[in-house]
């Protein structure tokens, strides 16, 4: 499966007992080790979806924005698209399966579009972000679109109205003058 340049996967290390497990989902030392700015982060978001939901594709203009994205709760198919020209990985695909079990986090570089489809009832997303939101920079793709051609795991069950009307990658990248 292609890489991301400058993606990151942070697999960390649960200590379980009987009571269950305790993991540490963000070390300020393991994100700079890989040259990340700890302190480039400035909200955390999660979001709840029922199993089949599919989120995305969703990235922002602008300067874009970089999420390290982690499933709390319940299991995600993580899909990631490089949609930066100058990228040695430009338009290649990455897909991740991230759960509540592993607590693995994924790094998504600024002008990478993200999605994902919950494989549970439910899942729990956490994203930590590096920009604050504007909706005016807002891009959505399809999730559906036959040249991305993403193999959703499940039946896609429900989506939002703005993903469903959302264009393909070429009318969505499609330049304005």
């Amino acid at each position: 499966m292609p890489e991301i340049d400058g993606a990151y996967l942070f697999e960390p290390t649960p200590h379980a007992d009987q009571r269950g497990f305790f993991s540490r989902t963000f070390d300020r030392d393991v994100v700079a080790s890989v040259g990340i700015d700890p302190d480039g982060f400035v909200q955390d978001s999660v979001s709840r979806s029922r199993k089949g939901v599919v989120r995305g594709m969703h990235l922002r203009g602008g300067a874009g924005e970089a999420k390290l994205v982690r499933c709390s709760h319940g299991a995600i198919f993580d899909v990631v698209v490089d949609l930066r020209p100058d990228s040695p990985t430009f338009r290649n695909i990455k897909t991740f399966e991230l759960s509540g079990d592993t607590q693995v986090s994924v790094y998504i570089p600024a002008g990478c579009a993200h999605g994902f489809q919950s494989l549970t009832d439910p899942s729990d997303v956490s994203y930590r972000i590096d920009r604050a939101h504007d909706p005016e920079e807002d891009i959505t793709i399809s999730y559906k679109d036959p040249e991305l051609d993403i193999s959703w795991p499940l039946s896609v069950t429900m989506v939002s109205d703005r993903d469903e009307r959302a264009p393909t990658l070429g009318e969505a990248l499609k330049p304005t003058r």
